[in-house]
């Protein structure tokens, strides 16, 4: 792993220019950034105000964002290697093992390993939300099944329940390990496999302890964070602007907390984990080992065409990381216009946190913007 001396923060100012013009444009009205080694952050820095309004606060290094899918690699797939090393969870149990009723003949074989990889066969995203009416009283509260009469917000257990056989009988879309299809569904059953004793969010509670996460990241963020938290959608669904409450529906149902969406935190938050990685695969102790960490960063060779690693994705010329990391950095991307991408070979992580989907989802002008910000670090760094 190469070892980045210390570099004046005008080096980065091109890709402050990138993110500057991007919020000019409209392609997000706030956006953090950190870079950083294994040992500290290089460079953080927040760019716009958190909405569009008039008079909207700006951006801040503390500003909290919907980190949407970033919860599939910095929550489930990290305590999901955890459960694989203390012995609880086998990559290649068949899935049926840990769920009853994953037992159709066309996915009796699919394992773990397979949902991670998301080869399992299942669609990228059912919108099971709207079979259930959503609380009036934001951020708290369970959804209810539609058309009921009953006020009752509904109890939790019996609604990941309802939500796990829904994902079990979903028709599959392609036989498993045929192909890579990016989805939702396989990291909503590993959450729901997590959950059977303990809660999503005690467990990721728990192992943000052991990697040493004391920056703001968590499910469910409390209400004195709402100030300082980037807005994402106004949502039809809900029929209200969305700040501190998730933006996924489907987590939403499930009370905020699910295996594939859910997490709040800052870019430090996020910076902090990635320099933990990059720790591990340099050979330090951690919360699991640099055995496990190769092992779900590494590309698979058994599904045709794939980029997915185990949780993460991992790097092609046509990334959201550019054209300029090593081929083994390995990474992920949120919905509302979050990323993380590792590069182990330079050294170096990339945290860019934006609320893209204010007010609306169909702003996809990130697509354009997370390549040319990655680009323009690595030339800053002279990668």
């Amino acid at each position: 792993m190469q070892k980045i001396p210390e570099i004046p923060l005008n080096r980065f100012s091109a890709t402050a220019r990138v993110l500057e013009r991007a919020v000019a444009q409209k392609s997000f009205p706030a956006a953090v950034i950190e870079l950083g080694d294994a040992t500290r952050p290089l460079w953080r820095q927040a760019f716009g105000r958190l909405h569009l309004e008039a008079g909207a606060p700006a951006a801040a290094d503390d500003t909290i964002f919907d980190l949407a899918s970033l919860t599939k690699v910095l929550a489930t797939t990290t305590i999901v290697m955890q459960q694989v090393e203390r012995g609880a969870i086998g990559l290649d149990d068949r899935v049926s093992r840990h769920v009853a009723t994953w037992q159709d003949a066309d996915r009796v074989h699919v394992t773990i390993r397979d949902l991670l990889a998301h080869s399992a066969g299942l669609a990228a995203y059912v919108p099971f939300y709207r079979d259930y009416r959503p609380s009036a009283d934001p951020p708290l509260g369970m959804c209810r099944r539609a058309g009921s009469p009953s006020e009752d917000r509904g109890n939790p257990a019996e609604m990941r329940a309802e939500f796990e056989r829904a994902v079990c009988r979903v028709p599959l879309d392609y036989t498993p390990r045929t192909k890579s299809v990016y989805s939702d569904l396989g990291f909503l059953l590993l959450g729901f496999i997590l959950e059977k004793n303990i809660r999503l969010p005690a467990r990721f509670d728990a192992m943000r302890c052991d990697v040493g996460i004391v920056e703001d990241l968590q499910f469910n963020p409390p209400a004195l964070w709402k100030r300082r938290t980037a807005p994402t959608e106004i949502d039809s669904w809900r029929g209200r602007l969305l700040v501190g409450e998730v933006h996924d529906e489907n987590a939403a149902a499930l009370g905020g907390a699910a295996g594939h969406a859910g997490l709040f935190g800052t870019a430090a938050a996020c910076g902090q984990y990635a320099r933990h990685v990059l720790q591990v695969l340099d050979g330090k102790v951690g919360a699991f080992s640099r055995a496990t960490a190769e092992t779900f960063i590494t590309r698979g060779a058994d599904v045709p065409g794939s980029s997915r690693a185990l949780g993460w994705d991992t790097m092609l010329p046509s990334s959201s990381c550019g054209s300029r990391m090593s081929p083994r950095a390995f990474g992920h991307t949120g919905f509302t216009g979050t990323s993380l991408w590792i590069d182990p070979d330079r050294g170096v992580y990339v945290v860019l946190l934006t609320n893209r989907v204010h007010p609306t989802r169909a702003n996809e002008a990130i697509r354009q913007v997370r390549p040319a910000v990655h680009d323009a670090v690595m030339d800053a760094l002279g990668r």
